[in-house]
């Protein structure tokens, strides 16, 4: 299992010396992220980073300009085209980057769509609508050699995709390659009953996974017990990236630059306990 970290937890001012930070301290992999980022802006990053670190992935979906886009369940034919064609300028920059793929949330907050029972529920149309997205942006994905990766959240930030069943179900109904499984600890902690358990049951689905405490600090803050669900992802076979999205503790750069470094030795001995 590899440790990635999100580009704005590193310590540095530039970009190009966050990569740095990164690589002298051993992390594996940078996640960027698309808020308030065009993707002119996500290109540039790239170049700083420069191969230094491997870019691990990307995190959220937003149209070029940077401009969120959580729309893949909306009501609008418009809005939903926007999230859709704005997650595909992401896969492609994936695809060239050689990141594992794009992390995005379908929705925030609550349902959109009519209920228009007893002919259709809020929740078949979320699901036809949902299973459209993904039988477009699952071949687009595999066609670039990245994945469109589901991120299920807790109850407060989410209604539709809460555990990681709900995502795999998705996937399942789908029938279509290029997809996979954000499996994000923080959220894991709220909704799912026992963690090990649930990273069982998800053997083969979870391609990426974001790690926080359950305080959503950074690991070793908190008490989730990272070992046990380590130990089930090495018998799943899980290789992939862990990247740290999480606040960090401290009352100053230097600090949470310290906190940060304690954290990352923290989840690799973690890692070998497991």
């Amino acid at each position: 299992m590899k440790i990635a970290l999100q580009l704005g937890l590193i310590p540095g001012q530039t970009t190009a010396d966050k990569a740095k930070w990164a690589a002298d301290n051993g992390v594996q992999g940078i996640e960027l992220g698309v808020f308030g980022v065009s993707n002119e802006q996500l290109r540039c990053q790239a170049d700083d980073i420069n191969g230094l670190v491997p870019i691990s992935s990307v995190c959220a979906n937003a149209q070029p300009d940077g401009t969120k886009s959580f729309d893949f369940l909306h009501p609008e034919k418009k809005k939903r085209r926007e999230s859709i064609d704005g997650s595909k300028a992401v896969l492609k920059f994936c695809g060239e980057v050689g990141a594992v793929g794009q992390i995005a949330p379908p929705i925030f907050g609550g349902p959109l769509v009519p209920d228009l029972s007893p002919a259709f529920t809020i929740a078949q149309l979320e699901d036809a609508l949902m299973l459209e997205a993904c039988r477009e942006l699952g071949p687009f994905a595999a066609e670039h050699n990245t994945l469109f990766m589901l991120e299920p959240l807790n109850r407060y930030e989410q209604h539709y995709l809460k555990t990681q069943a709900d995502g795999m179900r998705i996937m399942d109904e789908a029938k279509v390659s290029g997809l996979g499984l954000l499996s994000d600890f923080f959220h894991m902690n709220i909704e799912e009953t026992d963690l090990p358990a649930a990273f069982a049951v998800a053997k083969g689905y979870t391609t990426a996974i974001h790690l926080a405490d359950n305080t959503r600090m950074e690991p070793g803050t908190g008490n989730i017990d990272f070992v046990a669900s380590f130990k089930v992802l090495k018998a799943n076979g899980y290789d992939g990236f862990m990247a740290y999205e999480c606040g960090i503790s401290g009352n100053d750069a230097e600090e949470k630059a310290a906190n940060l470094a304690k954290s990352l030795d923290y989840i690799r001995s973690c890692i070998d306990k497991a």
